[in-house]
């Protein structure tokens, strides 16, 4: 049985996670997608429960990108000691908010020397996705071109179409310069890259920049038609694409049952479910144990 890998799953401690409202004060963007009581916060006990119910052999967990390093700090300490208690199921990677670049690049450092495996999901959901925060990348880019490029994961959304808490300014213009600056590391942008795809098939240029570009399917279900998965695969290749079910959002199933309408090849599903991420996470293409 192939593996099935979610690449896109949020957790944090459970102080946060039993008191949110206590870590609004100074943090827009938290409070923006985490104040409706709605939005919910999971410990990592159901975060393994639902795995096993559905069939889901390990998840790439993150916190959120805090303005305050401190709090960024005690979450990513959190996922480390996750990753240290379930090293089959979970893989972490670092994530932080960019007021300094300095404190950022540190913070990245220290979470790839403890294991993590990579870095993300960094987002900018209130001043967008800016010529100005490309610039400020550049510290973290070299911690991970040190640490022999492990991945970064980029929060992208369409901009078009309806508006919800956390799509913000994102040009794809920025997103093109990013790749050009940085594109020698594995980069996922999240949410299919907010129609990235279609710009694979330029003639010049694009190939080279996005040789190490990626794509999870986070949310695709309030966003896109099924058929979204057999057209980005024949745009960028179907190795580039990987299941992400911003948990605890939605559930794995929620996307197979997309996926099995989408008009595609069993293959081409299992590359999706896993494959692609168990290839750039470096890990095993079939479950320790079956699912």
């Amino acid at each position: 049985m192939s593996i099935v890998i979610d690449s896109h799953v949020h957790l944090f401690p459970p102080e946060i996670a039993l008191h949110r409202e206590r870590f609004f004060a100074g943090e827009p963007e938290f409070k923006l997608l985490y104040g409706p009581p709605k939005s919910r916060l999971v410990s990592v006990d159901e975060l393994l429960e639902t795995m096993d119910e559905e069939g889901v052999d390990r998840s790439v967990v993150f916190g959120f990108p805090w303005r305050s390093m401190e709090i960024s700090r005690v979450c990513n300490d959190y996922i480390i000691d996750q990753v240290n208690r379930h090293p089959d199921r979970l893989l972490g990677l670092s994530c932080f908010g960019f007021d300094r670049s300095d404190e950022a690049a540190a913070e990245a450092e220290r979470g790839l020397a403890a294991g993590l495996a990579g870095v993300g999901e960094l987002a900018f959901y209130i001043e967008g996705f800016t010529a100005e925060v490309v610039d400020r990348f550049a510290p973290v880019i070299e911690v991970l071109r040190r640490h022999r490029r492990p991945p970064l994961m980029l929060h992208t959304n369409e901009p078009v179409g309806h508006q919800y808490p956390g799509k913000c300014d994102v040009m794809l213009r920025h997103l093109y310069r990013f790749l050009q600056l940085y594109g020698d590391v594995p980069v996922i942008f999240a949410h299919w890259g907010g129609g990235f795809p279609f710009y694979h098939l330029l003639k010049r240029e694009m190939e080279k920049v996005t040789a190490n570009l990626y794509y999870d399917t986070a949310a695709s279900p309030y966003l896109y038609k099924p058929e979204v998965y057999r057209l980005a695969g024949e745009m960028t290749g179907f190795d580039r694409i990987l299941l992400g079910t911003d948990f605890p959002l939605l559930k794995a199933s929620r996307y197979r049952r997309e996926l099995d309408s989408a008009g595609i090849t069993p293959e081409q599903q299992a590359l999706i479910l896993g494959g692609n991420a168990a290839r750039l996470f470096g890990l095993a293409a079939e479950p320790a144990t079956g699912n």
